[in-house]
């Protein structure tokens, strides 16, 4: 609290700012580790500083967008502060995107210039054939020759910027979009102000007691939030170091945080799974963590993780691009996504609210209000909304897309006039207000009259002896009411389908189990470890479609059957096999 709360004493001092000032007194202190290379916080700036002035060069104004198209590297970052830092706002752009999905990022947020390293140059070549109006591209040349635009930034002073360079930007302004993940459709563009990014920075630094002395491992993607902002700007204005790598590796993982002497890693989604899950080395053992950080840490991992691994803490939280509250888990509650201490609960006021899952609306009582959800009953997680413009608390900046951004909103909630962010995420609350994710809203689904949540189902399905991943979903099956389950599985030689049913009967009730089943070699992830499950449902259980083994549990013969064309024809006309 003592570190954001300076935040608003400088409305126009921007993280470019705070490193041009952690450079002042530790100009020679490492910054950015990067393939054995260190860029120092002077270098850094001064980099930063270059791109500022190239940036007013190209007739960059306040407000114009500018998509970046890059991997993870040290450039990637005093890009975007560049830019941003003379008004212009910069659109993180997911490298794993292709065609109309690129397309689209640059059209929903009206970029009209993007920077792309060469190794995009077919990719975006190929978008620009679909967007609307012509884009500006620059070619950024990772390579010692220095090639395009990495050779035009260098011949610019990386001076500090005078006074008459200096634009006026205020924490109020947007520096950067930040999409959404993209699992269930087109991403959507999160808009994100310069008073976020401070905050993010400046409060995961006091949550995690950052020092100069931390080294932080960072291989998540940095056109994420959290692998963008959070996990490096928490690191920097403290004067600590970050450890970047292009991608995560699950067999180089442990070498490098030994390697490079980390004190603290970042992790989202399903990262530390695929850790547990790999074979044991002797180096995992060696490291100097004193700390991971990060959410999507399942209550089925945590405990093997840190037992194995030995990493003194673990600080889980929740939170979202553009949500308008956090959650931390300080007191290391294995499978708690966190809570609102209750000495800040007045300034962050989160509740649980009643969902009908089929609509996905809110449940109502006869005087239109929503309903709390009790103890432990699983609903939509809300935070409440501080439409003051000049409040410091409870902001959402919303999307690029002002539709999308309302259809956020819930309105007369509690009371007339109130205003609360939906999550989409369900979630439960325990007697002591710890909260616990369920699922996300659109993978939950209704059969034989129960809900059913396809992350709890997950979880347990990983828990089956040979199970090493499981992605769980609903599929339709003509004349039943609501979705049946199907489960994506990749499996290790000790798998067995009879021992797998028996596992699945003691750990789930009989609506729960899935009566589909396909075998996989890998689940199709986001870049942030989150499973894409769209086209496995858009196969779902048509044997012309899947690829590989599939199964049907059938209550006649008691057991998992190879699913045929002729079963699966029959099922659509009506018969059932069920």
């Amino acid at each position: 609290m003592h570190l954001t709360g300076q935040i608003e004493q400088h409305p126009e001092r921007l993280l470019a700012d705070v490193l041009q000032d952690v450079a002042d007194t530790s100009g020679d202190a490492p910054a950015l580790i990067f393939q054995g290379n260190e860029w120092s916080y002077a270098t850094l700036v001064q980099q930063t500083n270059r791109i500022s002035r190239w940036a007013i060069d190209q007739g960059i104004q306040k407000g114009d967008v500018v998509g970046l198209l890059m991997k993870n590297r040290p450039d990637y970052l005093a890009i975007w502060l560049g830019i941003s830092r003379i008004g212009g706002v910069v659109a993180l752009i997911n490298d794993q995107l292709r065609g109309e999905a690129l397309a689209h990022c640059l059209r929903v947020v009206g970029a009209r210039r993007l920077i792309a390293t060469f190794d995009f140059e077919v990719a975006v070549a190929d978008a620009m054939r679909l967007v609307d109006e012509a884009v500006q591209v620059w070619h950024f040349d990772t390579t010692e020759s220095a090639r395009g635009l990495k050779n035009d930034i260098a011949r610019y002073s990386g001076d500090q910027l005078s006074i008459d360079e200096r634009r006026q930007v205020a924490l109020s302004d947007r520096a950067l979009y930040i999409y959404t993940s993209g699992t269930t459709g087109l991403p959507k563009a999160a808009n994100v102000s310069h008073r976020r990014i401070l905050t993010w920075s400046f409060w995961f630094a006091g949550m995690a007691d950052v020092q100069p002395a931390d080294r932080m491992y960072n291989c998540l993607p940095m056109n994420h939030s959290v692998g963008g902002v959070v996990a490096i700007g928490s690191m920097l204005v403290s004067g600590a170091s970050v450890v970047l790598r292009e991608k995560f590796s699950t067999r180089e993982f442990w070498d490098d945080v030994v390697r490079w002497k980390c004190t603290t890693f970042q992790y989202i989604g399903e990262l530390c799974r695929y850790l547990v899950n790999a074979p044991p080395s002797t180096i995992e053992s060696a490291h100097m963590l004193r700390l991971c950080c990060g959410n999507g840490l399942r209550g089925d991992v945590w405990t093997a993780f840190q037992s194995r691994f030995k990493v003194p803490q673990i600080l889980e939280f929740y939170a979202a691009s553009e949500g308008s509250f956090s959650l931390f888990n300080l007191e290391g509650k294995p499978g708690a996504i966190g809570r609102v201490p209750g000495f800040l609960s007045h300034r962050f006021p989160a509740e649980i609210v009643r969902i009908d899952i089929e609509s996905g609306a809110p449940v109502r009582d006869t005087q239109g209000f929503c309903t709390r959800c009790a103890i432990n009953e699983a609903g939509e997680a809300i935070g409440k909304l501080n439409e003051d413009p000049n409040g410091t608390t409870g902001r959402f900046e919303g999307y690029s897309s002002v539709a999308e951004s309302e259809n956020k909103i819930l309105r007369n909630v509690f009371k007339p006039g109130d205003a609360w962010l939906r999550t989409g995420d369900l979630m439960r609350k325990d007697e002591k207000n710890f909260f616990y994710f369920v699922d996300r809203m659109g993978d939950t689904f209704r059969w034989k009259g129960e809900n059913v949540s396809t992350a709890q189902v997950s979880e347990a399905l990983c828990d089956c002896r040979g199970v090493i991943e499981a992605a769980v979903y609903g599929v339709a099956i003509p004349g039943s009411d609501g979705r049946a389950g199907m489960a994506a599985l990749v499996v290790d030689p000790s798998f067995d389908l009879v021992t797998f049913r028996e596992d699945v009967a003691t750990r789930l009730p009989a609506f729960a189990r899935p009566i589909f089943l396909r075998l996989k070699n890998g689940l199709a992830l986001t870049a942030t470890f989150k499973q894409q499950k769209h086209e496995l449902q858009r196969d779902g259980y048509d044997p012309a479609k899947v690829i590989g083994p599939l199964y049907i549990d059938s209550n006649v013969t008691g057991r998992y059957s190879a699913l045929s064309q002729d079963d699966f024809d029959g099922m659509q006309r009506g018969v059932r096999l069920l």
